[in-house]
């Protein structure tokens, strides 16, 4: 099953793609992350890797020698991702960092060139939840494309990870058990499962389409150079290649903002939040949630069960004195 790449610059279409080169002279930049990304098991994290190490290659160049890698490289590499998130900018620092840690055991590299770099705190937000009135208006809302509603409620439905749903073809999709295989964190397959809402909508956007991505991109996918993607990741019918994840994140968070009190929009991952919230607020226990979200351990469980917003509106209303006059 096709992957898709994690979050880089916003808007782009397509994920970055190492620069090509004598990938047998591991001594070089390019040689060298190529037999790294090679060596990874999980398919989701090499694709992420990539779009570090493409970056490292660009700034370097691809024959650069490895042994002479040095903390203004990296701090240069980091440089793209200044202004970006704590996680996205941890998540990049990773790669280096991964990248470091193998050449040294390869007897490549010597010394640390991330050794000046510290990951990132997250700064902490009270509820991330999105409260489901406004949810609904986003997935009912005609303004939006029909690729992005459908895609947003699949998200919210599954509560999947984005990138769970943005790899598989149609030919993984289970319309008559509404269900989809997906490549979970791990590397493990799994299944995600949506309500009718969603089952309504996902023949109006394939349109008889029975292979190649289930969400394509705007244009058609290049058919040479270094950016033309693999294959799978072309819908045969259509020529266009595979939705990309910071396309959607891109869309997403503009299309949000105007439903966000703070004006910032909402990022992907606050849909699965959401959605894993809610369940919890419903009354599901942690096993049910567990099943649904397809995590490992329960204790990541807690930040799910933790009442948010809507509660507080509830509760707030329940012990009004005035509103309980009123009902009498």
């Amino acid at each position: 099953m096709p992957v898709v790449a994690f979050p880089g610059t916003p808007g782009a279409d397509e994920p970055a793609m190492l620069p090509s080169g004598p990938a047998g002279d591991r001594s070089t930049v390019a040689g060298a992350t190529a037999r790294f990304l090679d060596a990874l098991q999980v398919a989701t994290t090499r694709r992420s890797y990539a779009r570090t190490l493409a970056r490292l290659a660009a700034v370097t160049g691809p024959q650069h020698p490895v042994a002479d890698l040095d903390p203004d490289h990296y701090a240069a590499v980091m440089a793209a991702w200044d202004d970006a998130a704590a996680a996205t900018w941890n998540r990049h620092l990773s790669a280096l960092v991964s990248l470091t840690t193998w050449a040294q055991r390869q007897d490549l590299l010597a010394t640390n060139p991330a050794r000046r770099l510290t990951r990132r705190t997250p700064a902490r937000r009270g509820d991330r939840a999105i409260p489901k009135t406004r949810l609904e208006k986003l997935f009912t809302d005609d303004q939006h494309p029909l690729r992005e509603r459908v895609l947003w409620r699949l998200l919210y439905e599954t509560a999947a990870r984005p990138e769970e749903i943005l790899s598989p073809n149609v030919e993984d999709f289970d319309f008559e058990f509404r269900r989809a295989r997906v490549i979970s964190k791990g590397g493990a397959i799994e299944y995600v499962y949506w309500t009718t809402a969603t089952a309504r909508l996902l023949p109006r956007l394939l349109g008889g389409r029975e292979a190649g991505p289930v969400f394509l991109a705007d244009r058609r996918a290049p058919t040479s150079g270094p950016r033309t993607p693999a294959a799978a990741d072309i819908c045969p019918i259509t020529g266009r290649g595979r939705l990309s994840y910071p396309r959607v994140e891109y869309l997403f968070k503009t299309a949000s903002a105007k439903l966000d009190p703070h004006g910032e929009g909402w990022t992907l991952h606050q849909l699965r939040h959401s959605a894993l919230t809610h369940l919890a607020a419903a009354g599901r226990t942690a096993p049910e949630l567990q099943a649904k979200s397809r995590h490992q351990h329960l204790s990541s469980l807690g930040r799910y069960v933790r009442r948010g917003e809507e509660t507080s509106v509830r509760i707030t209303a329940e012990h009004d004195p005035a509103a309980r006059r009123r009902k009498r």
